[in-house]
Parts: C-alpha cells; sequence; structure tokens
C-alpha cells in the first residue's frame, strides 16, 4: 500500500510539474509592454509619429490601421516630440516602431551631434517613406530673404529631441553661422506657426513632408514666404552631410508665386531589434503591399522600389527578408 501511494504522489508531482513547465513555456519571449523578443505574435505594437501639426501623426495614424488590419496585431501611433526622442524610445524598449528621419537615426548609430556619448546599437530599419522637405518659413513681407537675413532674428529650430534642430544647426553652418547668431526657440511646428502668425518670432525651421499642415494654417492667415537655400550651400551642405539632396517647393504650395530651392532628408520607419523575424516581416508586408489605402497625400511616395533609398543603416533581417523576396536589392 505504502508502494502504492509513494507511486501515486511521484505521478501527481510529475504532472504538476510538466504542467507549470508548460505555463511557463507560454510566457516566454513575450515583455511587459506586449511587445515581442522571440518568434511569439504580440497582441500590441506602439508606433511612435511626431507632434499632431505635421506629417508623422496623421500618416502614422492611417499605417497603424493597415498593420492592425493586415497582421491582426493592434497598432497604435501616439503623438511623439519626433526623431530624436522616438531613436532614444525604441532604443530603451518603450516603443516597437517609429517614424524617424534618415539624418538622426544615422546620427545615433554612429553616436554624433545630439547621440554624443550615447550611441544606439539596437534600431533598425523597416525602410523608407517620403522626402522631408526643410522649410525656412517666414511671412512674406518679413524682410528675411536668405539664410543669412535670419542673424538677429527670433527663429523657431524645433521642438527639444527633434530632428528639425540638427538640421537646423547644420544649415546655419554651412552659411559661416551657429544658434548664437539668432535668437533660438524650441517649438513644435504647430507653436512655431502661432509665432508667426502673432508676430512673436520671424521665421521657423520645418521639416516635413511638403504640403505640412501647420504651414497650411498659417497660409490662410498671412502671406508666407519660404527662404530659400542658394544653390552652392546646397552643394556644401549635401558634400558634408551626404544624407541631404536638393529639393523644392513647388509654387502654389503655400500659394507662394515661384519655386524655391532647399534640401530634404528622407523620412523612414525605424524598429527596435528584438522585434521578431516573422512579425516584421509581416508589418513591412502590410505597409509597402497596401500603400493605395493611404489618403494621406505622402502615400504616392512610398513605394517598395525606394523604400532602401537612403536609409543609412542596418535592416532588420524580417525587412530584408520581404525586399529581398521582391528582388529589391538589401545592398543600397
Amino acid at each position: 500500500m505504502k508502494n502504492k501511494n509513494l507511486m501515486v504522489s511521484i505521478a501527481m508531482l510529475l504532472v504538476l510539474a510538466l504542467f507549470l513547465a508548460a505555463c511557463g513555456g507560454n510566457e516566454e519571449g513575450k515583455n511587459g509592454d506586449g511587445g515581442s523578443d522571440g518568434g511569439d505574435k504580440p497582441k500590441f505594437l506602439s508606433m511612435l509619429t511626431g507632434g499632431t501639426s505635421g506629417t508623422y501623426y496623421p500618416l502614422g495614424g492611417e499605417m497603424a490601421k493597415i498593420i492592425d488590419d493586415e497582421t491582426g496585431i493592434q497598432t497604435d501611433a501616439p503623438s511623439s516630440n519626433a526623431s530624436a526622442d522616438n531613436v532614444m524610445a525604441l532604443s530603451n524598449e518603450e516603443a516597437d516602431l517609429a517614424f524617424v528621419q534618415t539624418d538622426v537615426v544615422a546620427n545615433a548609430i554612429e553616436g554624433i551631434n545630439s547621440f554624443e556619448g550615447k550611441a544606439v546599437d539596437n534600431v533598425q530599419a523597416i525602410g523608407s517613406l517620403y522626402p522631408e522637405t526643410i522649410q525656412i518659413v517666414t511671412t512674406k513681407d518679413s524682410g528675411i530673404a536668405s539664410v543669412e537675413d535670419l542673424a538677429g532674428k527670433t527663429v523657431s529650430v524645433g521642438a527639444p529631441g527633434s530632428g528639425t534642430y540638427v538640421n537646423a544647426e547644420q544649415i546655419l553652418e554651412v552659411h559661416g553661422m551657429t544658434m548664437d547668431d539668432i535668437d533660438a526657440q524650441n517649438l513644435d511646428f504647430g507653436e512655431s506657426t502661432g509665432g508667426i502668425q502673432d508676430g512673436n518670432i520671424d521665421a521657423a525651421f520645418i521639416t516635413a513632408g511638403t504640403p505640412t499642415g501647420a504651414v497650411e494654417g498659417l497660409s490662410a492667415t498671412v502671406d508666407v514666404g519660404i527662404v530659400p537655400i542658394a544653390k552652392d550651400k546646397v552643394q556644401a551642405l549635401v558634400e558634408e552631410y551626404p544624407y541631404y539632396a536638393e529639393d523644392t517647393v513647388k509654387a502654389g504650395t503655400y500659394n507662394i508665386e515661384e519655386d524655391v530651392t532647399t534640401v530634404a532628408v528622407l523620412a523612414m520607419l525605424a524598429v527596435r531589434d528584438s522585434l521578431s523575424e516573422e512579425v516584421v516581416y509581416d508589418i513591412t508586408k502590410a505597409i509597402y503591399e497596401n500603400t493605395d489605402k493611404i489618403s494621406h497625400a505622402k502615400g504616392e511616395f512610398i513605394t517598395k522600389e525606394s523604400a532602401l533609398d537612403g536609409i543609412g543603416i542596418d535592416l532588420h533581417p524580417g525587412a530584408k527578408k520581404y525586399f529581398e523576396e521582391e528582388g529589391i536589392s538589401a545592398s543600397k
């Protein structure tokens, strides 16, 4: 009888051990915020965008819905302070995906400019999206006709943590100027255009796809002017920082009368490297095969054929797998 009871007890312990192991296995690979560090499919994804008056926020909302619809993973697209903060949030695993500027994330990986001494090594690319034009916005009657004319003026250079600040710094640099030459204000896009309208600031650097909602709003109340960047300065900027490209704000945009020469960087979607290959493959496929569902004007620029242009950092293995299957070189 004792032997029989002992055998029953041992059997019950084995069953309990197997049950506990199975429960533990179900939790393995998931982190506390609903993301995934293994092959498990997360239930929830957070995709950081930018300020509500820029391009990232509305476009991000549409892309989040596509990811949700196509993958079954609930995805939200909260507003944020944009590129630099977004990169750090990814690095700290406080978000899963994020809109960033190509130049900003390249700086983060290299540990330079605003990332001096805090290089990031766990953020990878999904793909680029569209050109982000650096627009130096003012009013038509401000008397500011060149970058040099910004000297001594009150100028918004972007919200703290934004890529716009770095763009402003580099553009001033090629003109032999620094932030000390202007009265720099750290404002977001909506605050910038509001300040111009109220006469509290003279001009603002705004890095975003054109037309930008905040600037369109300004153009409804005042005559907008876009400050040109001279061709030789564009060339100098591109030579020093190859992630820039010459760009144009077309006549008619914001009711301006003539084309204005400026520069652009690219918007891209970045991801924390701990998301699984399968999940990132599905996200990449969802985005680049459903651009027809994007009503935002920038949707026409988002193509799988141009998705590897200018990214400058490593592709996530899931994104690389998708593009290679589509016959698009991942060596760009």
